[in-house]
């Protein structure tokens, strides 16, 4: 059966909404209007007039849904964001839940727009220059706190001490970081027990193979290499080279004799204790030298159980085994006309690349490893704290020129063994000029 039409020809009329509720808002009241409990309010709605069966089944059947939040931003809030503003809310100039320039509004509660406001606390604040600068600067403080105690705990525990009599010699001064002090490095040639070098010494104290006076602290920085072939006095044993005191009467003897042959005060000393001068080079991350073509034996060359250092002329990264072979060269293959100056020479350019090394930002790194490897490399008379001092006041003062005492002539000794000579006007020379860096 057709739709019903109306009179113009035109198709049936779907369906209206309900019209929307009137406003709540109260009318005011009209003259004459009846009042009291039966009067009916300006609000109440009229009833209904009760629709018909057909019209309650051609009506269409609404559900509404609700959709949840999201938390990105629809496709098309997308182009009305401000360019500074990030997809949760956050906007780049500085205030959170947007407000910046085409921003969107801030999330409820005050919490990342789109999202519950517990997300806020799992999202960290935006990170500012300074928020950096303090962090990296915690950092660092924090490991330069971690190896100060590794090293002072060390110094402690780890370090061997010197004979108790070498105190006796020494002349009193300051902290070596504030006060001018003078330290004689020494370095013994004394070979290991398990030595099997034909000759080799390994009881007693044995010969110095390095020795060198520091002056530093209080702003000074001076450096003075004594060749260990330099002949002198010593008492008791009449002209012998200066290295043999130290075999004689152990460190004491040496700073008693230096001390009277320079005229100049010795506050401290260090020793290098070769057995664990290797571990502390590998914590460095090795050091790099540069210099001729050097061959050497140590400890009898690898045919007899030692090492043998192959080095041609340039430059090269030597690990701790190798730097000790070097330190300990006295007979170089390679040159054999190589005097003791020579060798003078590639200690101290070996001594000056590993303060290099111990001053690059990669060593930085390796703090902690350095710290703790570097007591039980030295033999000293100074505490934790004055060792620490003296490292402060070397890497304060700079890298200063190494002043080796040259030797004006040679002399025969009894035993048949040459020596060097060196005037006294040389020798005050090269004091003076110790004493003024």
């Amino acid at each position: 059966m057709a739709p019903d039409r109306d009179s113009e020809g035109a198709s049936p009329r779907r369906p209206r909404r309900p019209p929307a509720p009137a406003s709540r808002e109260a009318a005011p009241a009209r003259p004459g209007a009846p009042k009291g409990p039966h009067a009916k309010s300006p609000n109440a709605k009229s009833p209904r007039a009760p629709r018909s069966a057909s019209a309650a089944r051609s009506a269409p059947q609404y559900t509404r849904y609700r959709a949840g939040r999201s938390v990105l931003p629809r496709p098309a809030e997308r182009g009305t964001r401000g360019a500074g503003e990030s997809l949760l809310g956050d906007d780049r100039g500085g205030r959170r839940g947007g407000g910046g320039r085409g921003g969107a509004p801030p999330g409820p509660r005050g919490g990342i727009r789109g999202g519950p406001a517990g997300w806020r606390r799992l999202i960290p604040r935006r990170l500012t220059r300074k928020g950096v600068v303090l962090g990296v600067l915690a950092l660092i403080l924090g490991w330069l706190a971690l190896s100060l105690v590794l090293f002072l705990v060390s110094s402690h525990f780890e370090r061997t001490s010197l004979p108790s009599n070498v105190a006796a010699v020494l002349d009193p001064t300051g902290y070596p970081l504030t006060a001018a002090n003078n330290i004689l490095v020494l370095g013994s040639d004394r070979r290991q027990k398990n030595s099997k070098e034909p000759g080799a010494e390994t009881t007693g104290f044995g010969r110095s193979d390095t020795i060198m006076l520091i002056r530093t602290g209080g702003g000074h920085a001076a450096r003075l290499s004594i060749p260990r072939d330099t002949v002198v006095e010593i008492p008791g044993h009449g002209l012998q080279k200066i290295n043999a005191a130290h075999e004689y009467g152990g460190p004491a003897e040496s700073v008693s004799v230096i001390k009277s042959w320079l005229g100049v005060p010795i506050n401290h000393v260090v020793e290098v204790n070769f057995e664990n001068f290797p571990q502390l080079i590998d914590a460095m991350g090795g050091v790099s030298y540069t210099g001729g073509c050097i061959v050497s034996k140590l400890d009898g060359g690898s045919a007899n159980g030692g090492f043998t250092l192959r080095l041609s002329a340039g430059t090269h990264r030597l690990d701790g085994i190798e730097a000790l072979a070097l330190s300990r060269t006295r007979e170089n293959l390679c040159a054999p006309n190589e005097t003791d100056i020579q060798r003078e020479e590639h200690q101290q350019a070996l001594f000056t690349d590993m303060k290099a090394q111990l001053l690059s930002p990669s060593s930085f790194l390796r703090l902690p490893w350095i710290a703790w490897n570097a007591p039980p490399a030295l033999i000293s008379d100074m505490s934790g704290t004055e060792l620490l001092g003296m490292f402060a006041a070397l890497a304060a003062t700079g890298t200063p020129p190494t002043h080796v005492l040259k030797p004006t002539g040679q002399i025969t000794l009894p035993s048949g063994e040459e020596g060097l000579t060196i005037s006294e006007s040389a020798k005050r020379a090269d004091v003076a000029r110790f004493m003024a860096g």
